[in-house]
Protein backbone atom coordinates (compact mmCIF):
# COMPACT_ATOMS: atom_id res chain seq x y z
CA UNK A 1 0.00 0.00 0.00
CA UNK A 2 0.92 3.59 -0.71
CA UNK A 3 0.43 6.55 1.56
CA UNK A 4 -0.39 10.06 1.20
CA UNK A 5 -0.68 13.44 2.69
CA UNK A 6 -3.81 14.96 2.24
CA UNK A 7 -2.38 18.09 0.97
CA UNK A 8 -3.85 21.27 3.21
CA UNK A 9 -4.29 18.55 6.32
CA UNK A 10 -1.94 16.87 8.85
CA UNK A 11 -3.29 13.72 7.73
CA UNK A 12 -2.09 10.94 5.64
CA UNK A 13 -4.23 8.11 4.13
CA UNK A 14 -3.68 5.53 2.20
CA UNK A 15 -3.87 6.05 -1.45
CA UNK A 16 -6.90 3.13 -2.02
CA UNK A 17 -9.28 3.92 0.49
CA UNK A 18 -12.50 2.21 1.31
CA UNK A 19 -15.64 4.25 0.42
CA UNK A 20 -18.30 2.44 3.00
CA UNK A 21 -21.41 3.20 1.50
CA UNK A 22 -20.77 -0.19 -0.81
CA UNK A 23 -21.57 -2.36 2.98
CA UNK A 24 -23.41 -0.20 5.17
CA UNK A 25 -25.98 0.76 2.63
CA UNK A 26 -28.70 -1.32 -0.13
CA UNK A 27 -27.92 1.33 -2.98
CA UNK A 28 -25.16 -1.72 -5.08
CA UNK A 29 -22.94 -3.80 -3.21
CA UNK A 30 -23.17 -5.53 0.29
CA UNK A 31 -26.16 -6.76 1.58
CA UNK A 32 -25.04 -8.87 4.23
CA UNK A 33 -23.61 -6.98 7.36
CA UNK A 34 -21.90 -9.74 8.73
CA UNK A 35 -19.88 -9.57 4.60
CA UNK A 36 -19.21 -5.97 5.22
CA UNK A 37 -17.90 -5.46 8.62
CA UNK A 38 -15.38 -8.55 7.36
CA UNK A 39 -14.63 -6.51 4.40
CA UNK A 40 -13.74 -3.76 6.25
CA UNK A 41 -11.55 -5.75 8.47
CA UNK A 42 -9.64 -7.24 5.61
CA UNK A 43 -9.49 -3.83 3.80
CA UNK A 44 -7.54 -2.66 7.28
CA UNK A 45 -5.27 -5.88 7.39
CA UNK A 46 -4.32 -5.35 3.93
CA UNK A 47 -3.22 -1.53 4.83
CA UNK A 48 -6.27 0.09 3.98
CA UNK A 49 -6.10 2.92 6.61
CA UNK A 50 -8.83 6.01 4.58
CA UNK A 51 -12.10 4.74 5.19
CA UNK A 52 -15.03 7.48 3.88
CA UNK A 53 -18.52 7.77 5.25
CA UNK A 54 -21.62 9.71 5.54
CA UNK A 55 -24.20 10.50 8.15
CA UNK A 56 -26.76 9.90 5.05
CA UNK A 57 -25.94 6.37 4.37
CA UNK A 58 -28.49 3.98 5.33
CA UNK A 59 -29.36 7.24 8.04
CA UNK A 60 -26.17 6.73 10.19
CA UNK A 61 -26.32 2.84 9.92
CA UNK A 62 -23.08 2.56 7.97
CA UNK A 63 -21.29 4.43 10.24
CA UNK A 64 -22.49 2.47 13.27
CA UNK A 65 -21.25 -0.46 11.14
CA UNK A 66 -17.37 0.86 10.89
CA UNK A 67 -17.82 1.24 14.33
CA UNK A 68 -18.45 -2.31 14.88
CA UNK A 69 -15.96 -3.44 12.53
CA UNK A 70 -12.78 -1.15 13.32
CA UNK A 71 -13.34 0.16 16.50
CA UNK A 72 -10.72 -1.35 18.27
CA UNK A 73 -8.10 0.10 15.99
CA UNK A 74 -9.60 3.27 16.00
CA UNK A 75 -6.13 5.39 16.43
CA UNK A 76 -4.89 3.61 13.37
CA UNK A 77 -7.21 4.86 10.50
CA UNK A 78 -8.69 8.29 9.03
CA UNK A 79 -11.93 8.09 9.60
CA UNK A 80 -13.87 10.76 6.95
CA UNK A 81 -17.40 11.39 7.02
CA UNK A 82 -20.23 14.28 5.38
CA UNK A 83 -22.79 15.99 6.49
CA UNK A 84 -25.62 18.18 5.17
CA UNK A 85 -28.42 16.50 3.83
CA UNK A 86 -31.31 16.42 6.90
CA UNK A 87 -31.93 13.07 7.92
CA UNK A 88 -33.57 13.62 10.88
CA UNK A 89 -36.83 15.13 9.68
CA UNK A 90 -36.42 13.61 5.79
CA UNK A 91 -36.90 9.97 5.68
CA UNK A 92 -34.19 8.29 3.33
CA UNK A 93 -35.51 8.37 -0.74
CA UNK A 94 -35.75 5.65 -3.00
CA UNK A 95 -32.55 5.40 -5.66
CA UNK A 96 -30.34 7.56 -3.68
CA UNK A 97 -32.56 11.02 -4.46
CA UNK A 98 -31.46 13.56 -2.45
CA UNK A 99 -33.00 15.15 1.35
CA UNK A 100 -33.32 18.31 1.56
CA UNK A 101 -29.86 20.38 2.73
CA UNK A 102 -29.31 22.33 5.99
CA UNK A 103 -25.93 24.45 6.34
CA UNK A 104 -27.42 26.00 9.79
CA UNK A 105 -24.55 25.91 12.35
CA UNK A 106 -27.02 24.23 14.54
CA UNK A 107 -27.64 21.69 12.16
CA UNK A 108 -23.72 21.05 11.47
CA UNK A 109 -23.22 20.64 15.28
CA UNK A 110 -26.70 17.94 15.73
CA UNK A 111 -24.91 16.28 12.64
CA UNK A 112 -21.39 16.20 14.16
CA UNK A 113 -22.74 14.97 17.59
CA UNK A 114 -24.68 12.49 15.85
CA UNK A 115 -21.60 10.78 13.71
CA UNK A 116 -18.97 11.29 16.40
CA UNK A 117 -21.81 8.68 18.57
CA UNK A 118 -22.51 6.42 15.67
CA UNK A 119 -18.74 6.10 14.87
CA UNK A 120 -17.60 5.63 18.55
CA UNK A 121 -15.15 8.38 17.94
CA UNK A 122 -14.31 11.52 19.89
CA UNK A 123 -13.09 13.31 16.13
CA UNK A 124 -13.71 13.06 12.97
CA UNK A 125 -10.40 13.31 10.81
CA UNK A 126 -12.26 14.70 7.79
CA UNK A 127 -15.65 16.16 7.41
CA UNK A 128 -16.73 16.80 4.62
CA UNK A 129 -19.78 18.84 2.78
CA UNK A 130 -22.03 16.22 1.29
CA UNK A 131 -22.50 17.74 -2.43
CA UNK A 132 -23.29 21.45 -1.58
CA UNK A 133 -23.77 23.91 -4.21
CA UNK A 134 -22.22 27.02 -4.17
CA UNK A 135 -24.33 28.72 -1.80
CA UNK A 136 -22.76 26.60 0.50
CA UNK A 137 -19.39 27.20 -0.64
CA UNK A 138 -18.91 30.80 -1.48
CA UNK A 139 -17.31 33.54 0.42
CA UNK A 140 -19.05 36.30 1.17
CA UNK A 141 -22.67 35.24 1.46
CA UNK A 142 -23.76 34.67 5.44
CA UNK A 143 -24.91 31.02 4.75
CA UNK A 144 -21.67 30.09 3.69
CA UNK A 145 -19.53 31.91 5.50
CA UNK A 146 -21.50 31.11 8.84
CA UNK A 147 -21.02 27.19 8.50
CA UNK A 148 -17.28 27.33 7.84
CA UNK A 149 -17.53 29.51 11.15
CA UNK A 150 -18.79 27.22 12.90
CA UNK A 151 -16.30 24.07 11.24
CA UNK A 152 -13.50 26.46 12.08
CA UNK A 153 -14.62 26.04 15.59
CA UNK A 154 -15.27 22.37 15.64
CA UNK A 155 -12.02 22.03 14.82
CA UNK A 156 -10.33 24.52 17.23
CA UNK A 157 -12.17 22.06 19.82
CA UNK A 158 -10.94 19.12 18.47
CA UNK A 159 -14.29 17.58 17.22
CA UNK A 160 -12.58 17.25 13.53
CA UNK A 161 -9.53 17.63 12.24
CA UNK A 162 -10.17 18.95 8.56
CA UNK A 163 -12.75 19.26 6.68
CA UNK A 164 -13.47 19.79 2.72
CA UNK A 165 -16.34 19.49 0.60
CA UNK A 166 -17.54 15.94 -1.92
CA UNK A 167 -18.94 16.90 -4.81
CA UNK A 168 -21.83 14.91 -6.49
CA UNK A 169 -24.15 13.45 -6.67
CA UNK A 170 -23.77 12.62 -10.44
CA UNK A 171 -21.42 14.22 -12.03
CA UNK A 172 -22.58 17.52 -13.78
CA UNK A 173 -20.52 20.77 -15.09
CA UNK A 174 -21.85 22.86 -12.36
CA UNK A 175 -19.21 20.98 -10.02
CA UNK A 176 -16.28 22.12 -12.27
CA UNK A 177 -17.34 26.03 -10.06
CA UNK A 178 -18.36 24.22 -6.66
CA UNK A 179 -14.71 22.45 -6.74
CA UNK A 180 -12.40 25.56 -7.83
CA UNK A 181 -14.34 27.40 -5.57
CA UNK A 182 -13.74 25.22 -2.40
CA UNK A 183 -9.48 24.69 -2.95
CA UNK A 184 -9.36 28.16 -4.25
CA UNK A 185 -11.38 30.50 -2.00
CA UNK A 186 -11.76 27.64 1.40
CA UNK A 187 -8.09 26.03 1.01
CA UNK A 188 -10.79 22.78 1.31
CA UNK A 189 -9.69 19.35 0.22
CA UNK A 190 -12.40 18.36 -2.30
CA UNK A 191 -13.70 14.77 -3.42
CA UNK A 192 -14.63 14.44 -6.99
CA UNK A 193 -16.01 11.60 -9.34
CA UNK A 194 -12.85 11.08 -11.40
CA UNK A 195 -11.53 8.30 -13.72
CA UNK A 196 -10.29 8.04 -16.98
CA UNK A 197 -13.83 7.79 -19.05
CA UNK A 198 -14.86 10.88 -16.61
CA UNK A 199 -12.41 13.90 -16.66
CA UNK A 200 -14.63 16.79 -16.91
CA UNK A 201 -13.76 17.69 -13.14
CA UNK A 202 -10.37 16.47 -13.00
CA UNK A 203 -8.95 18.06 -15.86
CA UNK A 204 -9.95 21.45 -14.65
CA UNK A 205 -9.65 21.29 -10.63
CA UNK A 206 -6.74 19.18 -10.33
CA UNK A 207 -4.57 21.92 -11.87
CA UNK A 208 -5.85 24.67 -9.47
CA UNK A 209 -5.79 22.06 -6.47
CA UNK A 210 -1.70 21.22 -7.63
CA UNK A 211 -1.18 25.34 -7.50
CA UNK A 212 -2.80 25.87 -4.55
CA UNK A 213 -1.44 23.06 -2.62
CA UNK A 214 -4.63 21.48 -1.49
CA UNK A 215 -5.57 18.06 -2.04
CA UNK A 216 -8.20 15.74 -3.81
CA UNK A 217 -10.08 12.32 -3.18
CA UNK A 218 -10.93 10.51 -6.04
CA UNK A 219 -14.65 8.48 -6.12
CA UNK A 220 -15.69 5.96 -8.85
CA UNK A 221 -12.43 5.58 -10.27
CA UNK A 222 -13.78 2.93 -12.08
CA UNK A 223 -17.01 4.61 -13.74
CA UNK A 224 -19.64 2.58 -11.81
CA UNK A 225 -18.10 -0.77 -12.92
CA UNK A 226 -17.01 -0.12 -16.65
CA UNK A 227 -13.09 -0.25 -15.34
CA UNK A 228 -13.64 -3.54 -13.27
CA UNK A 229 -13.52 -5.93 -16.34
CA UNK A 230 -16.34 -8.02 -15.32
CA UNK A 231 -18.75 -5.72 -17.50
CA UNK A 232 -20.54 -7.27 -20.51
CA UNK A 233 -23.92 -5.85 -22.58
CA UNK A 234 -25.50 -8.57 -20.98
CA UNK A 235 -24.75 -7.51 -17.91
CA UNK A 236 -27.95 -7.07 -16.13
CA UNK A 237 -27.96 -4.93 -12.40
CA UNK A 238 -30.54 -7.07 -9.58
CA UNK A 239 -33.25 -4.56 -8.29
CA UNK A 240 -32.44 -1.45 -6.76
CA UNK A 241 -28.53 -0.66 -7.69
CA UNK A 242 -28.58 2.62 -8.37
CA UNK A 243 -26.80 2.33 -11.59
CA UNK A 244 -30.99 1.40 -12.92
CA UNK A 245 -32.02 4.23 -11.31
CA UNK A 246 -29.39 6.56 -12.61
CA UNK A 247 -30.17 5.71 -16.39
CA UNK A 248 -33.69 5.98 -15.55
CA UNK A 249 -34.29 3.85 -18.82
CA UNK A 250 -33.47 0.65 -20.08
CA UNK A 251 -32.39 2.34 -23.87
CA UNK A 252 -30.26 5.01 -21.34
CA UNK A 253 -28.54 1.84 -19.42
CA UNK A 254 -27.85 0.00 -22.96
CA UNK A 255 -26.44 3.09 -24.38
CA UNK A 256 -24.24 3.75 -21.17
CA UNK A 257 -22.72 0.53 -21.44
CA UNK A 258 -22.24 -0.14 -25.28
CA UNK A 259 -20.06 3.67 -25.39
CA UNK A 260 -18.31 2.58 -22.20
CA UNK A 261 -17.34 -0.92 -23.36
CA UNK A 262 -16.12 0.25 -26.70
CA UNK A 263 -14.13 2.58 -25.05
CA UNK A 264 -12.79 -0.15 -22.56
CA UNK A 265 -11.80 -1.92 -25.90
CA UNK A 266 -9.63 0.73 -27.05
CA UNK A 267 -8.04 0.98 -24.19
CA UNK A 268 -7.10 -3.11 -24.53
CA UNK A 269 -4.22 -3.26 -26.51
CA UNK A 270 -2.59 0.10 -25.77
CA UNK A 271 -2.51 -0.26 -21.75
CA UNK A 272 -4.26 -3.33 -20.42
CA UNK A 273 -3.16 -6.18 -22.86
CA UNK A 274 -0.23 -8.46 -21.08
CA UNK A 275 0.89 -5.53 -19.58
CA UNK A 276 0.69 -6.78 -16.26
CA UNK A 277 -1.58 -4.98 -14.22
CA UNK A 278 -5.58 -5.55 -14.21
CA UNK A 279 -7.83 -2.76 -15.65
CA UNK A 280 -8.86 -2.05 -12.42
CA UNK A 281 -5.77 -1.59 -10.72
CA UNK A 282 -4.66 1.13 -14.13
CA UNK A 283 -8.01 3.13 -13.50
CA UNK A 284 -6.63 3.36 -9.72
CA UNK A 285 -3.46 4.31 -11.13
CA UNK A 286 -4.94 6.77 -13.42
CA UNK A 287 -6.86 8.43 -11.03
CA UNK A 288 -3.61 8.60 -8.69
CA UNK A 289 -1.67 10.19 -11.25
CA UNK A 290 -2.14 13.85 -10.05
CA UNK A 291 0.23 14.69 -6.83
CA UNK A 292 -2.91 15.97 -5.26
CA UNK A 293 -4.39 12.98 -5.50
CA UNK A 294 -4.26 11.99 -2.03
CA UNK A 295 -6.54 8.55 -2.39
CA UNK A 296 -9.37 6.84 -4.30
CA UNK A 297 -11.94 5.46 -3.63
CA UNK A 298 -13.04 1.90 -5.48
CA UNK A 299 -16.80 -0.03 -5.34
CA UNK A 300 -15.46 -2.98 -2.60
CA UNK A 301 -18.24 -5.65 -2.45
CA UNK A 302 -15.55 -8.83 -2.44
CA UNK A 303 -12.39 -9.94 -1.31
CA UNK A 304 -11.11 -10.54 -4.26
CA UNK A 305 -11.75 -7.18 -5.88
CA UNK A 306 -10.49 -5.47 -2.41
CA UNK A 307 -7.20 -7.59 -2.79
CA UNK A 308 -7.00 -6.44 -6.24
CA UNK A 309 -6.97 -2.88 -5.47
CA UNK A 310 -4.92 -2.91 -2.53
CA UNK A 311 -1.96 -4.55 -4.37
CA UNK A 312 -2.10 -1.76 -6.93
CA UNK A 313 1.49 -0.59 -5.99
CA UNK A 314 2.52 -4.27 -6.48
CA UNK A 315 1.40 -4.35 -10.29
CA UNK A 316 3.68 -2.91 -13.51
CA UNK A 317 3.48 1.11 -12.91
CA UNK A 318 1.48 2.78 -15.78
CA UNK A 319 4.31 5.34 -17.40
CA UNK A 320 4.40 8.61 -18.92
CA UNK A 321 3.72 7.13 -22.59
CA UNK A 322 0.93 5.11 -21.29
CA UNK A 323 -0.52 8.27 -19.45
CA UNK A 324 0.07 9.91 -22.95
CA UNK A 325 -1.95 7.58 -24.85
CA UNK A 326 -5.24 7.06 -22.70
CA UNK A 327 -5.11 11.15 -22.77
CA UNK A 328 -5.02 11.05 -26.74
CA UNK A 329 -7.48 8.45 -26.45
CA UNK A 330 -9.71 10.26 -24.30
CA UNK A 331 -9.46 13.46 -26.24
CA UNK A 332 -10.13 11.91 -29.29
CA UNK A 333 -13.22 9.99 -27.47
CA UNK A 334 -11.64 6.96 -27.95
CA UNK A 335 -12.66 7.07 -31.58
CA UNK A 336 -16.28 7.14 -30.80
CA UNK A 337 -18.41 9.84 -33.54
CA UNK A 338 -20.84 10.43 -31.10
CA UNK A 339 -21.24 10.96 -27.20
CA UNK A 340 -23.94 9.45 -25.13
CA UNK A 341 -26.77 12.06 -26.00
CA UNK A 342 -26.17 11.60 -29.53
CA UNK A 343 -24.86 14.31 -30.62
CA UNK A 344 -21.77 14.79 -33.03
CA UNK A 345 -18.11 14.84 -31.42
CA UNK A 346 -15.88 17.38 -33.70
CA UNK A 347 -13.09 15.68 -35.12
Amino acid sequence: MEYRKLLGTDLTVSAVGFGVWTVGTTWWGVKDEGMGKALLREAFDLGVTFFDNADTYASGRAEELQREALADVRDQIVIGTKFGYDIYNHPERAGQQERPHDWSPQHLRRALEGSLKRLGTDRIDYYQLHNPRMDAIAPGTALADDLWAELDKAKAEGLIRAYGTALGPALNERQIEEGIASVRDRRAPTQIIYNLLEQLLGGQILPVAEEVGVGMIARVPHASGLLEGYMSLDTEFEPGDHRNWRMTTNARRKAWMEDGLKKVEQLQDAVIEGKGRTIGQLALQFALRSPAMASALPNIYSSDGLREYASTFDAAPLTDEEFDAIQSLYRANFGLTHDLRGQVVAQ
